[in-house]
This record gives structure tokens, sequence and C-alpha cells, in this order.
């Protein structure tokens, strides 16, 4: 069973080594990868952005990508939440990997796309949609050969136990499929083919 998010003390980011995943700018917050000593985290935060923006668009959009995580709680192909910050940051776990690309299709285990197909069945299954698949930075390939889904930004958190949320999810859940096609697409037309040589 997953372990309850809890509240991480800003004190302790600010006090620790970090580095930048993604620069933030204009409405874009800023991701940090932070060197805690129990490990790596990684930190959404809005707290560098205008205090207006922050505190309205960036507030917002915290909490809606926090009610997705919560969601997806136990997804084995998503970082685990471990917490919020304050209402303009959380963190998750660090899962390092390799972004999906057309040229690294020849390191991908022959499975990879089916293994990614269960990951999307299984987050429409808890009511999230994603709806930012077909950008590269958003599917990662682990380690051990297996995706990795980030940055549930623009996801949408739907209740498939109520009628009007069942009708939303099927309607939205198409948008996820379209960029697995494209993947699909760009990954047999690399020029050694999907898991040309296995193992990832």
């Amino acid at each position: 069973m997953a372990a309850a998010p809890v509240r991480i003390d800003r004190r302790l980011l600010a006090g620790s080594a970090r580095q930048p995943l993604q620069r933030g700018a204009g409405r874009k917050p800023d991701v940090w990868r932070v060197d805690l000593p129990s490990g790596p985290i990684v930190v959404k935060d809005f707290a560098g952005r205008a205090p207006w923006l922050r505190a309205t668009l960036g507030r917002w959009l915290i909490a809606r990508e926090l009610r997705a995580y919560r969601a997806l709680a136990g997804h084995r192909n998503v970082p685990r939440l471990l917490g919020c910050v304050d209402g303009y940051a959380f963190a998750v776990e660090y899962r390092p990997g390799r972004r999906l690309s057309r040229q690294r299709a020849g390191d991908l285990r022959p499975d990879f796309l089916a293994r990614l197909e269960e990951a999307v069945a299984e987050m429409h299954a808890r009511g999230v949609v994603h709806l930012d698949l077909r950008h590269r930075s958003n599917v990662l390939v682990d380690a051990e050969g297996a995706p990795v889904l980030i940055d549930f930004a623009s996801a949408v958190r739907l209740r498939p136990t109520r009628w009007p949320g069942r009708v939303l999810l099927r309607w939205l859940a198409r948008v996820d499929p379209i960029a697995l096609a494209k993947w699909r697409r760009e990954i047999a037309q690399a020029p050694h083919g999907a898991g040309a040589r296995g193992g990832g």
C-alpha cells in the first residue's frame, strides 16, 4: 500500500542541493531535482512566479495536478506523490529515465508499446486522462525498459463511478490513444525498429 503524502518543509528544500529540470517562465512552474539526505526527489514549484500568478493560476494548477497524482497512487508507471510543500508546490519521487524518442527505438524492449498501452489503460480506469502524451518529455523509459508517465499538468481527473464522469472520460480518453498511435508510427519508422536490441 502506498504511503500517504505528507507536508514537506520548504526550508529543507532550500537547504538542499538542487538542479533545474525545467526552468519556469511566464505561467510555467520551475521543476527541480532536489537531493535530500534520503535521496533525490522532484519538486514542481510556482513560488518563483509573480505573486498574483502563483496565488491564482499557480494554486489552481498545483491543486489540479495533485488530484491526478492522488488518483494514481500505487500505479507502477507513475512517480509516487511524496507530499505538498505548500499551495505553490508539491514533490514526487525521482524516477530516472530516458525520454522516449524515435532515435532510441532500437533500445526499447519488444513489449514496450504494449506496456505503455497497459499503463494508459490503468490510468483511464482510475479516471485520469493525461492529454499530453504526444510530448516526448512526458514518456520516459526507465532502466528496466518500462514506461514512466510524468507531468500531469494538463491531465483531467474525472469520477468514472458517476455518469457525467463516465461520459466525459469516454470522450476525453480518445486523446491519449492518438498519442500512442503517434509513438507506434515513429518507432515503426525508426531505422532499426522497436526492440532491435531488446532489454533496454
